[in-house]
């Protein structure tokens, strides 16, 4: 038996391809061979969600103890969230250059088949406000709808005020800020503070997913100019600076009743909205 086995090894040894393997118990020899030389090595996943910045995306998978390499800072915006199969040893450059690769792919795609009415002169403008969007709501239906609002500030030369782009310009996508913006922080230039620049900031908040992209692509059809969050992890929209300041109160109401009682996790999404309330711009 020992001689049959070490003949196996010796024709086959070659073949062989390193991984990480499983067998069951009792398995035969020409099994654990066969697998070996067909490569069916075990298969992980590794999620990356959708609006986390370069920085962020690396520090997770720098934390996934199967993959190997130091790669470099990849360019914000550049990387498709997605969730990525991976095996044991496999290069986490590798795993970066194949989200660069499909969010090409994606953006590619989505820009051909853009609303042409949109005031975005580039692939990576619709990146830019795509981010945005992306840190504004986590509610996917509500995705076109924000997407819309910018799309109508751009239109009528309106500063986007987005909130998102006051943290990053703070902390340069290197982390959460940890506190509330202060009324100084809205004040306080950045090239990325859409309150004190017009139009886009110079680069992209984060990584986009693919529901963003695309509602920036084909925006909802609205005349909504403003929106606000409503206390149940979505935002209330309005068309004219009067319906925005009854909404903001709304939500000054509800922000007031909670702080009255004990102390509970904000709800996804009820801590952003775009323009201050006194705002007429």
């Amino acid at each position: 038996m020992f001689f049959l086995a070490s003949q196996q090894l010796t024709r086959r040894g070659e073949q062989l391809q390193a991984g990480e393997y499983r067998f069951p118990p009792g398995v035969s020899l020409a099994r654990v061979l066969d697998d070996m030389v067909e490569g069916k090595v075990i298969v992980h996943q590794v999620t990356i969600p959708e609006g986390l910045t370069s920085q962020q995306v690396l520090d997770r998978l720098n934390a996934n103890e199967l993959l190997t390499g130091n790669p470099r800072l990849p360019q914000e915006g550049t990387l498709l969230p997605e969730t990525y199969r991976i095996t044991r040893g496999m290069r986490r450059d590798e795993i970066l250059t194949r989200m660069t690769t499909e969010q090409q792919k994606v953006v590619r795609e989505l820009w051909e088949k853009r609303d042409p009415s949109i005031p975005l002169k580039s692939p990576q403008e619709m990146i830019i406000l795509a981010s945005i969007v992306e840190d504004e709501t986590a509610k996917a239906d509500e995705r076109p709808r924000v997407a819309a609002v910018f799309i109508n500030r751009l239109n009528r030369k309106m500063k986007l005020q987005s909130d998102p782009t006051i943290i990053y310009g703070i902390v340069g996508g290197k982390g959460s800020l940890g506190r509330a913006i202060t009324r100084a922080d809205i004040s306080t230039p950045t090239p990325y503070n859409t309150y004190t620049i017009d139009g886009l900031p110079p680069g992209p908040i984060g990584n986009p997913g693919k529901d963003a992209l695309a509602a920036v692509a084909n925006p909802a059809k609205t005349k909504e100019l403003y929106f606000v969050a409503d206390g149940t992890g979505g935002h209330a929209f309005a068309e004219t600076l009067e319906q925005h300041n009854r909404n903001v109160a709304k939500w000054r109401e509800i922000e007031a009743a909670r702080a009255a009682q004990p102390a509970t996790p904000p709800a996804n999404g009820a801590g952003t909205g775009t323009t201050a309330p006194a705002r007429a711009n």
